[in-house]
């Protein structure tokens, strides 16, 4: 891939959306065999008040990532959820995990959200790297994590996202 991919909001049953859930599935199902600690989200799910899918599309139109930002009441007040992060192989190590990363942490700031929060797996080492590389750091266990032995949680908080963009001129008289 040689130009960024689209990012868009987009409804879960999407052209592509489903292919790149079934992908995910199948390789979690890859790295714990038998559904062991494999908490997966499927479209209905994805496709309930307050979730966003984000997709990531080539400049043919075709789905090549995707990732869900689920906020709800279960997370708490200015905290939300990332889920179904998937990258299909063909464009993995072009930049389009982060590239939806930063589409969902500032859609989420715009919308009021001060913490996201994770879960990826014990064994899911590229996604560990990836989303410790974009400052999100090892929490206790959340909400249907909890008591999943093979379940990684991170958090990232908000609160100054985008901060680096401000210029030098002082945020207020006197400072």
């Amino acid at each position: 891939m040689t130009t960024p991919p689209s990012i868009s909001v987009e409804p879960p049953h999407a052209a592509g959306i489903a292919r790149l859930l079934e992908a995910g599935s199948s390789y979690a199902r890859g790295l714990y065999p038998a559904g062991a600690g494999c908490v997966q989200l499927d479209a209905a799910e994805l496709a309930r008040p307050g979730v966003s899918v984000f997709v990531a599309r080539d400049g043919d139109g075709t789905a090549v990532g995707m990732v869900a930002l689920i906020e709800d009441d279960g997370h708490g007040p200015g905290r939300a959820e990332i889920a179904r992060m998937y990258v299909d192989e063909s464009a993995r190590g072009t930049g389009v995990a982060g590239l939806l990363l930063q589409h969902v942490e500032t859609d989420a700031c715009a919308r009021g959200i001060r913490e996201l929060v994770l879960q990826t797996g014990t064994q899911h080492l590229p996604a560990q790297a990836l989303y410790a590389k974009h400052g999100y750091r090892r929490v206790e266990p959340f909400g249907r994590y909890v008591g999943v032995p093979a379940s990684i949680c991170m958090a990232k908080s908000l609160v100054g996202f985008g901060a680096d963009l401000l210029d030098d001129r002082p945020l207020a008289v006197g400072e």
